[in-house]
């Protein structure tokens, strides 16, 4: 088992129920020499069903639960008697679950409401019975039809974690320590390079009881679009931010070539993700002048609000959570995040992906199966 509880991909096989056989019975009772077909038709296979649940965030559930299928339709009887309907297989899986075919990297369907339902693979149609086939011309019957066969599919389930903002940087730029001060979240900080190693959710307490959810996710560093660090990874998780901060430390050599870098980065995985509202905050000013950081205000793009900010001191915090409430309720991101809602294209997974969460299943599968506790076998 990981370390980590925080699970945001699987692989698991599914399968529909098939549907069961129409009957072929021709009515027998005393005194009734010709009672003609009476054979009922099968049932449904079950169908195989996924449904959002608010109460997770992870798919931890669905870690060792590689198989999930759903039960067979039973036949048709006699005296027109319809098979019993196979069971369904329901799915919970937290909001912001995308689906893809694990075998084309195609995308399925998305989860994002709570309640929300989607039949993810459809139990086989039940056979007629030689009931339904009579006739004037033909009124006994001796054929049905056989039930529908299943469907199968492995898919792979990622998570898109729902937040308003999304926290974007270089590993030790103070992403966590910011979350840590606005929010009652409490990621791991220290004074090390890739510290944060899984995303982390922090609801922002605004003036008057208001509030928005802030992500914060492992940095990125350049080349991480081709495979260098842990934060491609994880850049799935600010797909549905209708806001992205930029975070870039006041002692980097270039503010400005730094957030081109991660802009860049950003582009390279999503060329979408460039079209949200964007902030950038200069953290750990309180290291700084003030004289200094009218000095740095001449080399920063122009194009976005920039916030000069200390999460230690509290410098600039209040005025960083003036700047993006005004940007989250702005009208032009509002229509922005309507178009987005409705217009949303989640891009297909590569196969490099796939073999990935492949590999990462494969190696659960292995160590649950060798992995026994007072002669009870975890996993078979």
């Amino acid at each position: 088992m990981p370390e980590s509880n925080f699970i945001d991909h699987v692989r698991i096989y599914c399968r529909s129920g098939k549907g069961g056989r129409g009957s072929m019975h021709l009515h027998h009772a005393k005194y009734s020499y010709n009672g003609g077909p009476d054979g009922g038709n099968g049932g449904r296979g079950g169908h195989v069903i996924l449904r959002g649940n608010r109460n997770m965030w992870t798919l931890l559930h669905l870690r060792y639960q590689k198989h999930v299928m759903a039960g067979n339709g039973g036949d048709g009887g006699a005296n027109c008697l319809t098979g019993r309907k196979g069971k369904d297989e329901y799915i919970e899986v937290p909001c912001g679950t995308v689906v893809y075919n694990a075998e084309t990297g195609k995308y399925i369907c998305d989860i994002t409401a709570h309640g929300q339902e989607v039949i993810l693979l459809k139990g086989g149609r039940g056979g007629m019975g030689n009931y339904e086939f009579r006739t004037a011309t033909n009124q006994a019957p001796r054929h049905a039809q056989p039930g529908e066969p299943m469907q199968e599919m492995q898919v792979v389930m990622q998570l898109k974690l729902l937040a308003d903002v999304g926290l974007v940087g270089f590993p030790n730029a103070g992403k966590s320590t910011l979350l840590s001060s606005v929010s009652a979240a409490r990621p791991k900080i220290a004074n090390y390079p890739f510290t944060t190693l899984e995303p982390s959710l922090g609801i922002v307490s605004y003036r008057d009881g208001k509030s928005f959810v802030m992500a914060d996710i492992p940095g990125i560093i350049e080349g991480a679009s081709e495979g260098r660090g842990i934060g491609i990874r994880f850049l799935r998780h600010i797909e549905r931010n209708s806001l992205l901060l930029f975070l870039v430390s006041c002692d980097s050599n270039d503010i400005r070539k730094d957030y081109e870098i991660l802009l860049g980065e950003l582009r390279s995985f999503n060329p979408e993700l460039c079209s949200k509202k964007r902030i950038l905050a200069v953290t750990k000013c309180d290291t700084i002048d003030e004289e200094l950081i009218e000095m740095l205000h001449s080399d920063l793009p122009d194009d976005l609000p920039v916030v000069f900010i200390s999460s230690v001191s509290g410098l600039g915090i209040m005025e960083l959570k003036d700047v993006i409430w005004n940007e989250l309720n702005s009208k032009s991101n509002k229509l922005d995040s309507d178009f987005q809602e409705k217009s949303l294209v989640h891009r297909d997974l590569e196969r490099e992906e796939i073999q990935v969460v492949f590999a990462e299943s494969d190696d659960d599968m292995n160590s649950a199966g060798s992995d026994e506790e007072d002669g009870e076998i975890l996993y078979i």
